[in-house]
């Protein structure tokens, strides 16, 4: 439930004044009438709460005085810290209900997005970069904890494990261009794959492996790309002693505010540079990028392409180049590019 410290402070506030009415009602009784402490907490109760029991012993002058001042003062305090608390707890759950059903429609309405399932610290650093390339994206995480801290980053999400049937279909696995299964499992990662495979046999699967043994897993249950956590940081040590300045280079470019982008640029049907050769297409002049190879529609893959290599349709260009060339490069060739690596 979603609470703001001064609410907080208010209901804390009323609830330390009400235990005090109720403790100075006990004291008083054992003091004017010398009753014990239960039977005084009992009087001081059912009188506060008017619930019309008799008096557990007759009372004296005084004690009949007292309980008249201990009506004024506390059935008031009582009762204020009753209806606070429950309007509060009611007003909340309403207003958490609200929350939850609009979010759900803003997910229900999204078509080709990209269902991040975990957010530790890989699903957390794969938002960012969805985020900042402005990919619509779904959050799958059922810790409460760290689903505060979604809510803070103003990100679509919903509550739940990533592997029932269910929470995927919340999510829009459906509707979903791709699904990335980040979480801390290899084994809830590969349950996660199977079961987005079998709900949408197109969805591009992409999924986290710690260990080796899980790769082979992954795969058979549907997974597209499997990305083996310990060979890429080995690659990168390895990499940082052996070929520093390739290593400095992509630091640059990620992380230091170059801008250089190496992007996927699908050839669509009515791109405006088609069935020509990569000479004569221009790309290097007109956009000032470098084509760093070509897949072509049948799957292969052909890197450093020769200036004859042909561009169709249906190829998929891996280019490296400022972003605004690329956005126009984009808009020719009629596709929506996709970002591999940017500042």
């Amino acid at each position: 439930m979603d609470i703001t410290s001064l609410d907080f402070k208010k209901i804390l506030f009323l609830l330390i004044l009400s235990f005090l009415v109720i403790f100075i009602g006990a004291v008083g009784y054992m003091f004017i009438e010398h009753w014990s402490f239960l039977e005084s907490l009992y009087m001081t109760i059912i009188t506060l709460s008017t619930v019309g029991f008799g008096e557990v012993h007759p009372l004296s002058p005084k004690g009949e005085i007292f309980t008249i001042f201990l009506i004024f003062m506390g059935i008031g305090v009582v009762a204020y810290t009753i209806g606070s608390v429950a309007q509060f707890m009611v007003e909340g759950h309403i207003k958490k209900i609200l929350e939850r059903r609009a979010m759900q429609k803003k997910i229900d309405k999204l078509r080709g997005h990209y269902i991040v399932c975990g957010y530790g610290r890989v699903g957390k650093g794969v938002c960012e970069e969805l985020k900042r390339e402005k990919r619509p994206l779904v959050v799958i995480e059922h810790d409460p904890e760290v689903i505060a801290e979604i809510e803070k980053q103003n990100l679509l999400y919903v509550q739940g494990e990533a592997t029932e049937d269910e929470v995927l279909l919340k999510a829009g696995v459906k509707q979903a261009a791709g699904l990335l299964a980040v979480l801390g499992s290899d084994a809830d990662n590969v349950y996660v794959v199977l079961t987005a495979r079998e709900l949408n046999p197109n969805i591009q699967i992409v999924a986290r492996a710690d260990k080796e043994e899980a790769v082979s897993k992954l795969k058979r249950a549907g997974a597209n790309k499997i990305i083996p956590l310990y060979t890429i940081a080995a690659r990168k040590i390895a990499f940082t002693i052996t070929r520093p300045l390739v290593t400095d280079f992509i630091e640059l470019a990620v992380y230091q505010g170059v801008d250089l982008q190496l992007e996927e640029v699908p050839v669509g049907p009515q791109a405006q540079i088609k069935d020509v050769s990569l000479r004569e297409s221009g790309l290097r002049e007109k956009f000032n990028i470098i084509v760093v190879a070509i897949k072509k529609a049948g799957g292969e893959m052909i890197f450093n392409p020769p200036s004859e290599a042909i561009i169709q349709p249906g190829d998929i260009l891996i280019v490296l180049g400022k972003s605004d060339k690329l956005k126009e490069l984009e808009e020719i060739m009629d596709s929506h590019a996709v970002c591999l690596l940017n500042a």
